[in-house]
């Protein structure tokens, strides 16, 4: 929890949305409100029109760098995140594009009608995109369009830039981030071990390797790069490693208690889950294992409840179902954290309790 920005840091001090992103390197955000309220989180205080400001002045960005799935990243590193983790994944899209009907060359065409249709600081809406394409005489139908998008935006060509209004929208990578870190490949993989590592931790090289895509191979070489940077550790009798800065840090029992958007770092960045989440749990969090993370309630790192929103124009509504029995001190905890949520959005809070 520590590691994962939800406990104080004998380090890290994250004031902004660029030091939350870098501290992971990249974060889980397929469902944008669930993103802006990882970074919020992890931010006390600051409002959801915070969040979105540092987005619009470019502070992270969301792009599909790493196994497919969409991710904040900070915006320098955009390049050659994409450049590192994204072989393997580029490597089999051609059996999906024939699956959809679709040939290299389609998606060549796609990625040099997008390019042409941002160019000159053109910032299009998902509909729009679809609509170039279309016009191109490539069809967007079924999931077509979205495979388009996402080619585009793993070569490196196309970037996800804020939305506007609900609108998703897509710009150039090379003119929305004019001044890439370029590391080699050796740093990179040194890069990529120390903060998922530092922000998961304490993890394993076989962890790594299936938060990145990258091959364990790679994730041990990358391991050896970031050093002593990071620690050895024992987890239940199994060799693990954590952030160095963690070996001194206070080990009692923390009970505090968190609401956490359904698609964060705190379950989606680890394989094994049982540290945090009882099997027996496991159905109602992710019902019919379907990839679709329910919005957690967590005590003491433990999951022991799932909650739903409704947003209104003024208030939001928030059903709470508990996965264990709450004490009423516990339950007044949970409503002031979900307080904290309503603040963040600047709604008022209603509760409903299953």
């Amino acid at each position: 929890m520590t590691s994962l920005l939800l406990r104080p840091h004998p380090v890290a001090r994250p004031e902004g949305v660029a030091d939350v992103v870098e501290w992971f390197g990249a974060m889980q955000a397929q469902d944008v409100a669930s993103g802006e309220w990882s970074l919020g989180v992890r931010l006390p205080g600051r409002r959801r029109t915070d969040v979105r400001a540092a987005l619009e002045r470019r502070e992270a960005l969301r792009t599909w760098p790493m196994r497919g799935t969409v991710h904040l990243v900070p915006a320098r590193d955009a390049h050659w995140m994409l450049a590192v983790t994204g072989v393997r994944t580029l490597a089999g899209a051609a059996t999906r594009r024939a699956q959809l009907g679709l040939s290299e060359s389609d998606a060549d065409r796609a990625v040099d009608v997008l390019g042409d249709a941002l160019a000159g600081g053109g910032r299009l809406t998902r509909a729009e995109c679809l609509a170039a394409l279309n016009a191109a005489g490539l069809d967007t139908g079924g999931q077509r369009g979205y495979h388009l998008l996402w080619y585009a935006s793993q070569r490196g060509v196309t970037c996800i830039a804020p939305q506007v209004g609900k609108e998703q929208t897509f710009a150039l990578l090379d003119e929305w981030v004019p001044d890439p870190r370029r590391p080699d490949r050796e740093e990179a993989l040194g890069l990529l071990a120390l903060r998922y590592v530092r922000s998961h931790g304490p993890v394993t090289a076989h962890d790594l390797a299936r938060w990145t895509g990258l091959t364990v191979t790679d994730a041990r070489r990358g391991i050896a790069v970031a050093g002593d940077a990071l620690a050895p550790v024992e987890v239940d009798g199994a060799a693990a490693l954590v952030d160095a800065a963690l070996l001194d840090a206070p080990r009692e029992p923390v009970d505090d208690v968190h609401t956490l958007p359904g698609f964060d770092e705190y379950l989606l960045g680890f394989k094994d889950r049982t540290l945090m989440l009882d099997p027996a749990h496991a159905a109602a969090v992710v019902p019919g294992n379907n990839g679709v993370f329910q919005s957690t309630v967590v005590r003491g790192g433990r999951v022991v409840g799932i909650w739903k929103r409704t947003l209104g124009r003024e208030r939001v509504a928030v059903r709470v179902r508990p996965l264990v029995p709450l004490d009423p001190a516990t339950d007044a905890r949970v409503g002031s954290a979900l307080q904290a949520y309503a603040r963040f959005l600047d709604l008022a809070l209603d509760r409903v309790d299953d």
